[in-house]
């Protein structure tokens, strides 16, 4: 079962799994970035066996015009170790359940357009594509 990462331990345990997502991370900034980010309702979770961190997950819930009530998943993320072993899937389920407890009328994220197996795993777990989504670095 997914559990909150609430404790200063508990997020930087999350860092490793998350860099593997996003390697631009810098470990010495994670747990200020992650507080910084639940001061705007980001929330962390992670999965955890034998005391480390096996897959992790942030999100939002929040509205907007287009979908109303919704969670966003930021980031979702398994060890490369711990591929096809369920704990997506699992961190799936509980988000799906998390966004229904909340009365969220979509849960939905984003995914970069090479991450292919992620792609795979998302339409197995019901997903599709709804939009396109545009971006400009500035």
């Amino acid at each position: 079962m997914p559990q909150r990462a609430q404790t200063d331990a508990e997020i930087e345990a999350c860092f490793d799994v998350m860099a593997e997502l996003r390697p631009h991370l810098k470990k010495s900034q994670f747990l200020s970035t992650v507080r910084n980010m639940e001061s705007e309702g980001f929330r962390l979770m992670y999965i955890a066996t034998d005391n480390k961190v096996v897959a992790a997950a942030g999100y939002r819930i929040c509205s907007n015009l287009f979908m109303g009530k919704h969670l966003y998943v930021d980031d979702l993320v398994t060890a490369n170790a711990n591929r096809s072993s369920g704990y997506g899937k699992r961190m799936i389920e509980w988000l799906r359940d998390e966004a229904e407890r909340s009365s969220c009328k979509f849960l939905h994220l984003d995914s970069g357009t090479h991450r292919g197996r992620a792609h795979k795993f998302y339409f197995q777990e019901g997903f599709t594509i709804a939009s396109y989504h545009f971006s400009q670095e500035l």
